[in-house]
């Protein structure tokens, strides 16, 4: 079996994934009845995203700007995390609160934006080796990973005021963007291992690890309203658990 052939088997696979595992947020979506569930879904898409900062972003941010600035010591990495967890910080303080709903839905569609290109660049890092070890290794961590995402994803646009269309559309995209990484990781292997590349990967992965925090932490707190106690210790359990399951993906990455 070629490379390429089982490079395009694993961007099928992992687009398939991506799909399967939004059916049930969007089915919360349309039947409105079910929003406590999708209140503790809510949490548990915030453990996943700050599993996915801490545990495979960040870490990763931080060993691509060692490996292309060896010789700078400067918490690179760290700096751009930080950007990320003000700038969406930034943006909810701006928009005030006598706009909260529209301001929730524009957070969202950043959320969502970032993703997705995150999404096209794991997808490139799989594109980009050359042998079928190395190839094998990213693609069990993205498909792995790939469902909690996808399901993450759709809790935190569900929350939004977005159309069931746009949704779906803005699903779609996230849908095919590993796949299309991977394809044009593939195509642009040379200029994807060039320094810049590898610096233009680790300051989004870093950033992107910033915009994570902040979405499971301040983000989440300031947008969930629990109606009495329990319900909060459930929702802790909740984001414990996506937390815990990125934790333990880890450990096969």
């Amino acid at each position: 079996m070629s490379l390429i052939f089982y490079k395009t088997c694993a961007g099928m696979l992992i687009f398939i994934t991506s799909l399967v595992s939004i059916i049930y947020p969007l089915k919360v979506r349309a039947y409105p009845s079910h929003n406590r569930l999708l209140e503790f879904g809510d949490a548990l898409a915030s453990g996943i995203f700050l599993g996915a900062a801490l545990f495979f972003m960040l870490p990763d941010a931080i060993q691509d700007f060692d490996t292309a600035l060896g010789s700078i010591r400067y918490p690179l990495a760290e700096l751009f995390c930080a950007g990320g967890f003000l700038f969406l910080l930034f943006f909810e303080r701006l928009s005030g609160t006598k706009h909260q709903e529209h301001d929730h839905t524009a957070t969202s569609l950043i959320i969502a934006v970032i993703i997705i290109i995150h999404s096209l660049i794991e997808g490139a890092a799989l594109g980009v080796n050359t042998t079928f070890a190395t190839t094998s290794i990213i693609f069990v961590a993205i498909f792995a990973h790939k469902s909690s995402e996808s399901f993450a994803l759709a809790v935190i646009l569900n929350r939004s005021t977005l159309t069931m269309r746009h949704i779906i559309i803005l699903i779609a995209i996230f849908s095919l963007m590993t796949p299309l990484g991977i394809a044009a990781g593939t195509m642009l292997t040379l200029y994807l291992h060039l320094k810049w590349g590898v610096l233009l990967a680790a300051g989004f992965n870093a950033f992107a690890a910033g915009t994570f925090l902040y979405m499971s932490t301040l983000h989440h707190i300031n947008h969930h309203q629990r109606s009495h106690e329990g319900e909060g210790l459930i929702e802790y359990a909740a984001l414990v658990g996506g937390l815990s399951v990125m934790a333990i993906l880890a450990m096969w990455s």
